[in-house]
């Protein structure tokens, strides 16, 4: 519902912190990795999710968007649920997680407080293919000057496609055309090489 919460910091805890946004404070769950890149400084964005459950709503935060998929990949996982999902980025650095899970080390997400060894091996089962898929770079932040090739790739991701095979398919018509194609173009015709 929430894509991110820009505004003023108005209070700042290693487990959440309160935002000034247009007058109205917004209590915002944070791991301690966000809260480590937190400044001090007045101004703050976090990237929002908002679970909602018969009881409460409750907003979790995150530095940046990579940090945000990884925790919305985490909770995919049957038995972890958000505060588990924010215990594991509390615990180890987002780029570690996803090191751990696609590289299959168990004894290493194992040592996160609350994980066994049956919710270490579902969540690499589960997640090992996943974040393979979308690439070591996914936890970067976007880049503020996205050429056309990276926003079709980004949306061919989203669609589905291996990272992979979308950059191979989208050079090749890049080539072809050479390089004068709009963002709707250059789909249209990877997504009938696909």
């Amino acid at each position: 519902m929430y894509a991110y919460i820009d505004g003023k910091l108005v209070f700042k805890s290693p487990a959440y912190v309160v935002i000034d946004a247009g007058g109205v404070g917004y209590h915002i769950n944070i791991s301690l990795n966000t809260y480590s890149k937190l400044g001090d400084g007045e101004k703050c964005k976090l990237f929002t999710w908002l679970h909602v459950k018969e009881d409460a709503h409750t907003l979790y935060g995150f530095i940046e968007e990579g940090e945000r998929r990884l925790f919305l990949h985490l909770i995919s996982v049957s038995g972890i649920g958000p505060n588990t999902g924010r215990m594991i980025l509390s615990s180890i650095t987002p780029q570690e997680i996803q090191a751990a899970i696609v590289g299959g080390n168990v004894s290493q997400i194992q040592r996160i407080k609350g994980i066994g060894p049956k919710s270490a091996q579902r969540m690499i089962l589960e997640l090992q293919d996943k974040l393979k898929k979308d690439g070591p770079d996914t936890l970067t932040m976007v880049p503020v000057n996205v050429t056309v090739k990276d926003e079709a790739l980004s949306a061919l991701v989203m669609l589905g496609f291996a990272r992979n095979a979308a950059e191979k398919v989208l050079d090749s018509e890049i080539n072809k055309n050479g390089g004068n194609l709009t963002v709707e173009q250059l789909i249209k015709f990877a997504l009938k090489s696909l």
